[in-house]
């Protein structure tokens, strides 16, 4: 791939603040979507390739959003965030749905359940690597870039004005968008440090139940795959209420081979995977490790089939 940023990189990560940052003229703020991090790379010719959080390429199972990359100019690599819209919010568990599909089912299900990329910042253009240079600037290069195609390629929302961002942040959970992001307008693209800062709107979020650890009827605890992050995570363990209605759930999905995760205090253990179609609410707290506990079980199955 003939580019001047290519597979794997490390992407910009965000700590999170209580409150919102304000500090005129020096900050800009931009939603945060309820989806997957994507860093989408257009090589040459017909070349392109899309990296997950994890530095898994995912190319195959996002054939729609790989051929609208095609639109962009060759050397393009933007980075953001991967959704998919149903019944006018942004869907996580489709969106895991959509990550998970072998070659085979992804154009079916990109039929269905069709991905938009929601990008929020340019590492490269026009050959140039443009991660060291000021936030403002790569800002630009990307509405230039993208203004033009439309749909499913499209800027995220961004203002340097903290009231609208807070007008932001008070109405638009009700489509997905979980807080906020704030950049420094004259700050570079730093992989793998956590410079931006993101606000919640809760200290909950909602994950994806992608395996489980024990027995299917009382799992001891769920492998969950959370927003913005496609590495697979272990929860705390269960409570025993929670036990047994997970496994209510559980035993009626197929468990898959599965592999191994990280669990705090344990290191590596070995979980049994499942289809994306259960929804959890967790709480992450922070010892030494960050700790996943699940709170309670969302109605309704996932979206992706």
């Amino acid at each position: 791939m003939r580019a001047p940023v290519v597979p794997p990189v490390r992407v910009a990560l965000a700590r999170t603040v209580g409150t919102l940052p304000r500090d005129p003229g020096r900050l800009a703020y931009e939603p945060k979507f309820d989806g997957h991090r994507m860093v989408l790379f257009r090589g040459a010719g017909d070349e392109v390739a899309l990296q997950a959080r994890s530095s898994r390429l995912v190319t195959a199972a996002f054939p729609d959003l790989a051929a609208a990359a095609l639109a962009l100019p060759e050397g393009t690599v933007l980075d953001g965030e991967v959704v998919v819209w149903t019944g006018g919010r942004t869907d996580f568990a489709a969106v895991q749905g959509r990550a998970a599909a072998t070659p085979g089912r992804a154009p079916a299900l990109a039929r269905r359940l069709p991905a938009s990329y929601a990008a929020f910042d340019v590492l490269a253009a026009d050959g140039v690597d443009l991660r060291p240079r000021p936030y403002a600037r790569r800002r630009e290069r990307l509405v230039d870039l993208l203004d033009a195609l439309g749909p499913p390629l499209q800027a995220v929302p961004m203002t340097t004005d903290p009231d609208t961002a807070r007008d932001w942040f008070d109405t638009l959970p009700g489509i997905g968008v979980e807080g906020l992001v704030v950049k420094r307008l004259d700050e570079a693209y730093k992989g793998g440090a956590r410079a931006w800062r993101k606000l919640r709107h809760t200290d909950t979020r909602d994950a994806v139940v992608v395996g489980f650890t024990g027995p299917a009827q009382r799992p001891a605890a769920l492998v969950l795959v959370l927003p913005d992050d496609d590495t697979p995570v272990v929860s705390s363990p269960l409570t025993p209420p929670l036990r047994a209605r997970a496994g209510a759930v559980l035993r009626t999905l197929p468990a898959g081979e599965g592999g191994t995760a990280t669990a705090v205090g344990l290191g590596e253990v070995a979980y049994r995977s499942v289809p994306p179609a259960l929804e959890v609410e967790v709480a992450q707290g922070t010892t030494r490790h960050t700790v996943t506990t699940v709170l309670r079980l969302k109605e309704g199955g996932g979206g992706g089939g």
